[in-house]
């Protein structure tokens, strides 16, 4: 279900799941096997804490099954979602910033929903962000420190906060 917003950027393109009885969080084994939440869950702590750029990225692309483009920098302790790690792309040249949070699950009450997350070439991710499922940051974009991407960013925009709003907009756009 695509939900959008009229302001400058689209709302999270997520797939919804409707589940019955308790919440869907407690149901989680019935989406994902628990091999794989285990396995993932070892590598991404051994990614989150590895120093070598290089490696790291061999993880998320060999192991996790994510799509890292050259000469992309996830910073020390970022953490990737554990269940679906491979909705996951970024592109080119970007740098993932400190403690940030890349998530393609959300478990609700009635529901749980899965997006992919696209993270375009040359982005810019402040320190302790927190990227929700289903939304794409375009090439060039910067997103602020401790900000919480919870719609699409357009290309050379540079967004920040929690509510995140458009701070500024590259007149190369």
């Amino acid at each position: 279900m695509l939900l959008r917003d009229r302001s400058w950027g689209r709302l999270r393109d997520v797939e919804r799941y409707p589940v019955e009885g308790p919440n869907a969080l407690w149901q989680v084994y019935s989406t994902v096997s628990r091999i794989k939440a285990v396995r993932n869950f070892i590598f991404i702590q051994l990614a989150r804490y590895c120093p070598v750029l290089p490696w790291k990225n061999w993880i998320y692309r060999r192991v996790l099954g994510m799509r890292v483009g050259e000469h992309t920098a996830f910073a020390l302790m970022v953490m990737v979602d554990v269940f679906f790690p491979e909705r996951i792309t970024v592109g080119n040249n970007s740098i993932i910033g400190y403690n940030t949070t890349i998530l393609t699950h959300e478990y609700l009450i009635k529901e749980y929903r899965l997006g992919h997350v696209h993270i375009g070439d040359h982005v810019m991710i402040g320190a302790n962000t927190t990227i929700l499922p289903g939304v794409t940051i375009g090439d060039h974009a910067v997103v602020a420190a401790g900000s919480v991407v919870h719609k699409d960013v357009p290309p050379h925009a540079f967004v920040g906060g929690n509510p995140m709003r458009l701070i500024e907009r590259s007149s190369d756009s």
